[in-house]
């Protein structure tokens, strides 16, 4: 509990969360020493799923417009990498300002929709993005740029000022590789996209979200436009998703287009939806530990599943592939969610954290 307006402003507050962010930071400059580098890939992979996510989070659980089409926005940051970075040697900061703009644009076009539609009919506009999506990138191949299915991604810079992090950081006498480059630069862009959002949400503007996703007639009486609300809620969530895809992308090291729209993009969209339902909708830091749950646990999966045993039996010679089990797995795991604990990981993390602040006292 805070006793003043300047305690109440401050984005860390008291001992607890002190210690907890000296932890965060400790282990945010260990961790790259400590593990493979194929094990940093998919944080990486990870970080870009969890930017996108704060963003949807703000669209869904912040101002209640569902949306299917955040692939298609992924999409747009992910060639901004692939044709200004990789094809035009664009650097870094240029490609990724560019990526955030178009981002915005895009969304600032789409969120008009949402003044006319609600419910189950916006999800079927937004679901018609990522078919549009396809056929523009199948079609316009001065764009994409495709080599053997592929558009690449690897040459594009990754570096700010004297940090180049594509080629591998050199701090002295240690010299890092680009993985563990790309996982500092990654989450320090997940943490600068939590710090937006959580800034956001407690402003005017966030306030005004809520407002809208409680009660757009009763928002209006109390003085809040609907309209640009939803617009501008349209217009961050896709920025970010953009954002997201410059990292996805770089990531990656080269991108197909076919991933990111059509079915398969409709898929990710998706994977979006379920990670912001199984972190806590409408909060910034059940987006980042949905990623991590899903993103990693889906990768896990992938990569170890045919040896994991289903009543005695290896998924490799079972009845079901390792994309299936995945399926299943985090589908089950979003209805026990949704029946048991509907606020995510976000409710169970605030339970352990009341706990800690209470010891001794069981209240």
């Amino acid at each position: 509990m805070t006793l003043s307006h300047a305690a109440d402003l401050r984005t860390i507050r008291g001992p607890w969360r002190i210690a907890f962010s000296v932890v965060l930071v400790a282990v945010f400059f260990a961790l790259p020493v400590l593990i493979s580098d194929a094990t940093l890939g998919t944080l990486i992979l990870c970080g870009a799923f969890a930017i996108g996510a704060i963003g949807l989070n703000l669209l869904i659980g912040l101002t209640g417009q569902v949306s299917l089409g955040h692939a298609a926005f992924v999409a747009i940051g992910a060639y901004c990498t692939s044709y200004l970075g990789d094809g035009r040697g664009w650097p870094f900061l240029a490609y990724f300002a560019t990526a955030i703009v178009l981002g915005l644009v895009a969304g600032a076009v789409i969120g008009p929709f949402a003044l006319r539609l609600r419910g189950n009919y916006l999800v079927i506009v937004t679901i018609g993005l990522v078919f549009v999506s396809e056929h523009v990138l199948r079609n316009w191949e001065s764009l994409t740029r495709p080599v053997r299915g592929t558009a690449p991604t690897r040459d594009a810079a990754v570096a700010i000022g004297p940090l180049d992090f594509g080629a591998g950081l050199d701090l002295g006498s240690a010299l890092y590789t680009r993985e563990q480059s790309m996982f500092w630069l990654t989450w320090a862009l997940v943490a600068l996209a939590a710090v937006v959002a959580h800034n956001l949400t407690r402003s005017r503007v966030g306030r005004a979200m809520q407002a809208v996703r409680d009660r757009d007639l009763a928002a209006e009486v109390i003085g809040v436009e609907p309209g640009r609300t939803k617009i501008g809620a349209f217009a961050v969530a896709s920025a970010m998703a953009a954002a997201a895809g410059v990292i996805y992308a770089l990531g990656l090291g080269a991108i197909d287009y076919q991933e990111l729209s059509g079915i398969h993009g409709l898929f990710m969209s998706i994977t979006f939806v379920a990670i912001i339902i199984l972190g806590g909708l409408g909060t910034v830091h059940g987006s980042i530990l949905g990623a991590l749950l899903v993103v990693y646990g889906q990768r896990l999966i992938a990569n170890e599943g045919a040896a994991m045993p289903i009543l005695g039996i290896p998924v490799e010679r079972g009845w079901m592939s390792t994309g299936e089990l995945n399926g299943v797995l985090f589908g089950g795991l979003i209805i026990v969610f949704l029946l048991l604990e509907p606020r995510g990981l976000a409710a169970l993390w605030a339970r352990v954290r009341t706990w800690f602040q209470g010891w001794p006292f069981a209240y």
